[in-house]
């Protein structure tokens, strides 16, 4: 193991020696590292918590075929270990400097014709979330375009001349001077990785461990009990950048690729804990379609390139998006130890307001989701203020069969109606076998209307809680009844 990091930045390796370093701490987040150099001011902090965007940065890492992927994030989410091994873009890297003259990037070129620009505060962060599309996708449609630009944020301008901007440039395939420096770029990457071990960074108040392998990070669990699991560290990240509280202990799991990996068996698939959510919605689109449409409206896409679906169940949130759809699909997760390894059901596995079934040496491996018969109805929902990059105030995952116009089998999954995913059981029990009718329904909403007690907070009241859960019944008896 060592203390120190390597990443790609300014076509340069750049490293960092935490043990020399003393202004920097294991969980500096590389916003935080970028504004402290002195030529990469452009990345901004609007909100620390992954909401608006003005901190987005590019990662690119080493694909298949020979190819780079670029991937855009929140920077005020990532630890600087999470960087290692990557090549790191800012805005400054956009642009070009040629016989004095500053060529600018085709997004940046198409942003300044569609004046998508106004007080410019926000402009770095749409710039990046912009050359990531460019990069990625040559052929766009309107739908692409505002799924890359839904995790950013402006007041000013307007989005039409933005998203004008953005069908332009991408008009030209992907091409600019990162094409041609491709090879130079992944030469860099690799004499990084020569070297390939795992890191632990001893700070005097932190102690920061990146395992390479499953095993190695079994054994660091066994011995560092209390310490926080992270991956994508979208949630735990909140705890430093908005509570203000010190991590002591940090097990990244980001390095295990282990973890990333997915397997198709004839009954399902099991899908690694440490898979990001936007990989995981490429995957399920056919198989799990309730789950890709819920994932969908998860978060943003710098959000979905780093959350990981290991974590949002790990979370037990209430409001949890992936929840109430795994249970629904009756998922299981598997957890292991160094000793052995456990497979529990997903509504066995959440205990309580954020507690879970893991034990303390235990981590999350994979989730097993069956693949539905061909008669089985899976719907999902998710009721925020706005569509894009909110938290449900409430949600609702449905699995159904019929048979002869009976209901043979309902499960009815809230999230936002009690302290932890919740099933309607009063609710349940007297649908199953009752007559498939509007009837039928309209005595069921009466039911689960008065099934929950939620709270009232700054997203809702209880009374509108209480209303759309019943509301949300009759909206899957319509879909279901076309």
């Amino acid at each position: 193991m060592n203390n120190t990091i390597k990443f790609v930045l300014d076509d340069n390796i750049a490293e960092i020696d935490f043990s020399k370093e003393k202004d920097l701490k294991p969980t500096t987040t590389v916003l935080n590292y970028l504004r402290s150099l002195g030529n990469h001011k452009g990345v901004k902090e609007g909100c620390a918590e992954g909401d608006c965007g003005a901190c987005t940065v590019v990662i690119a890492e080493p694909g298949q075929n020979g190819n780079l992927n670029y991937k855009s994030v929140d920077s005020c989410l990532l630890f600087l270990p999470m960087i290692h091994g990557k090549q790191l873009i800012t805005v400054e890297n956009l642009s070009q400097r040629k016989n004095g003259n500053i060529i600018l990037h085709p997004v940046q070129e198409m942003m300044v014709n569609s004046f998508g620009s106004q007080c410019g505060y926000c402009t770095p962060g749409f710039i990046m979330s912009l050359f990531a599309l460019y990069k990625n996708h040559s052929k766009t449609t309107r739908e692409i375009i505002e799924d890359s630009l839904s995790g950013n944020l402006c007041r000013c301008t307007g989005y039409q001349s933005i998203l004008e901007a953005a069908t332009e440039a991408c008009k030209k395939n992907g091409e600019d001077h990162f094409s041609d420096n491709k090879e130079k770029t992944l030469e860099l990457l690799r004499k990084i990785s020569i070297n390939k071990t795992a890191i632990m960074i001893d700070t005097e108040k932190q102690t920061y461990f990146r395992p390479l392998t499953l095993d190695d990070a079994l054994m660091l669990k066994k011995d560092y009990s209390n310490a926080v699991l992270i991956n994508g560290a979208t949630d735990i990240a909140l705890k430093q950048t908005k509570k203000n509280e010190l991590l002591t202990e940090i097990i990244d799991l980001s390095g295990v690729d282990e973890l990333k990996i997915y397997d198709a068996v004839d009954k399902g698939f099991y899908f690694g804990a440490g898979m990001s959510l936007e990989n995981l919605k490429a995957i399920c689109e056919k198989e799990f379609p309730a789950l890709y449409n819920i994932l969908k409206l998860f978060g943003s896409l710098q959000i979905r390139n780093l959350a990981t679906i290991g974590g949002n169940v790990g979370s037990a949130s209430p409001i949890g998006d992936t929840l109430p759809m795994l249970f629904a699909y009756k998922a299981k997760v598997i957890v292991q130890s160094s000793k052995n390894k456990r497979e529990i059901d997903i509504e066995d596995f959440i205990k309580g307001y954020r507690k879970t079934d893991l034990k303390s040496d235990e981590i999350i491996t994979s989730v097993f989701i069956p693949k539905p018969e061909k008669n089985v109805y899976v719907k999902s929902y998710k009721v925020s203020k706005r569509k894009d990059l909110d938290i449900s105030t409430v949600s609702l995952a449905c699995r159904l069969i019929l048979e002869k116009d009976n209901i043979k089998e309902i499960l009815l999954a809230y999230g936002g109606m009690a302290e932890t995913t919740k099933r309607a059981k009063k609710t349940e029990d007297y649908l199953l076998g009752k007559e498939w009718s509007r009837k039928t329904i309209e005595e069921a909403m009466k039911i689960v209307y008065d099934e929950f007690k939620p709270i009232s907070d700054a997203r809702s009241s209880e009374e509108f809680r209480k209303i759309i859960s019943k509301n949300l019944l009759m909206k899957m008896f319509i879909e279901i009844l076309k």
